[in-house]
């Protein structure tokens, strides 16, 4: 049996290696001109259009990998948007982090024209995404999710079936709020450390030892301790998916105090202009925070 075509939207740090293990597994791609990372997948054989209603004419699933509900939104309603050109029995799979209820939105109307979809956010890093070891968290209709798995599987080594559509994103949430909310919390005891004059390498060794030690707690340490900054998330992202939590948590009726104190500092780090660097390196914030 063939393989399906792919249209790929977001070739950043995660999407550019996914379009690459794609590729490397036999798989024949589209892309769209305007990413920068275009000329390296149309070196490997992909093909090259202009438009996101190109793309999906062109592809029997059509993947995206981008920043925001706004992004994923745009490229669907658009003009020459995914939507005017999807086929019936094509699929789409959002990889990104979303908001829930707009994922529920675009997957009903994306079902009126025949189309399946699954969200389907990511785990791990850029480098897992290259060997296609990523974890991917995906829900949508169970007949959509049995005929992309084997596809998933070329890109995630644990993939998670979580249920109707909207569920990975909630669950992707819920995971980056937990995961932020430590980093800032390990960041925040390290640079306390600093101010202390607690040296902080000693300070890793003893909560490392203990049941605090995470791969989270390792990434806070090489960068507060070793000046490596190597956990590839960026305030920016953090902080929008901060926000998106806490409007999911608004519509369930119920609020999040915790995820507020960690969405407060990120953003204030933001605004500091730390934006670009990786959630670790908020250390920087706490250790310069005055009364």
């Amino acid at each position: 049996m063939s393989k399906p075509t792919i249209g790929f939207i977001g070739l950043g740090l995660m999407g550019g290696n996914m379009v690459e293990c794609l590729q490397n597994n036999g798989f024949e791609l589209t892309v769209m001109n305007s990413s920068k990372k275009a000329a390296d997948a149309v070196a490997r054989g992909a093909n090259a259009v202009d438009t996101a209603k190109e793309l999906a004419a062109a592809s029997d699933i059509v993947m995206l990998c981008v920043t925001t509900s706004e992004v994923v939104e745009g490229l669907v309603y658009g003009d020459d948007g995914l939507l005017s050109g999807l086929k019936a029995g094509s699929d789409v799979i959002d990889f990104g982090t979303s908001i829930p209820a707009s994922t529920i939105k675009i997957g009903a109307d994306l079902a009126a024209k025949g189309v399946g979809m699954l969200d389907a956010p990511l785990g791990r890093t850029p480098a897992h995404a290259k060997d296609g070891l990523l974890n991917i968290m995906a829900s949508g209709e169970q007949a959509t999710f049995d005929k992309l798995k084997p596809v998933l599987d070329v890109l995630g080594e644990n993939v998670f079936n979580l249920g109707a559509l909207g569920a990975g994103h909630t669950t992707k949430l819920i995971n980056n709020f937990m995961g932020m909310t430590t980093v800032c919390a390990m960041s925040q005891a390290f640079a306390v450390a600093e101010r202390a004059g607690v040296d902080r390498q000693q300070l890793f060794d003893i909560m490392s030892t203990g049941p605090s030690n995470s791969p989270f707690m390792q990434f806070c340490k090489n960068y507060a301790v070793d000046g490596v900054s190597d956990l590839g998330f960026s305030i920016a992202n953090a902080n929008k998916d901060l926000s998106y939590f806490l409007a999911m948590v608004n519509d369930l009726g119920t609020q999040a105090p915790i995820a507020q104190g960690t969405s407060s500092h990120l953003q204030a780090a933001l605004d500091a202009g730390m934006g670009e660097g990786n959630v670790p390196e908020i250390y920087d914030y706490f250790v310069k925070l005055e009364k």
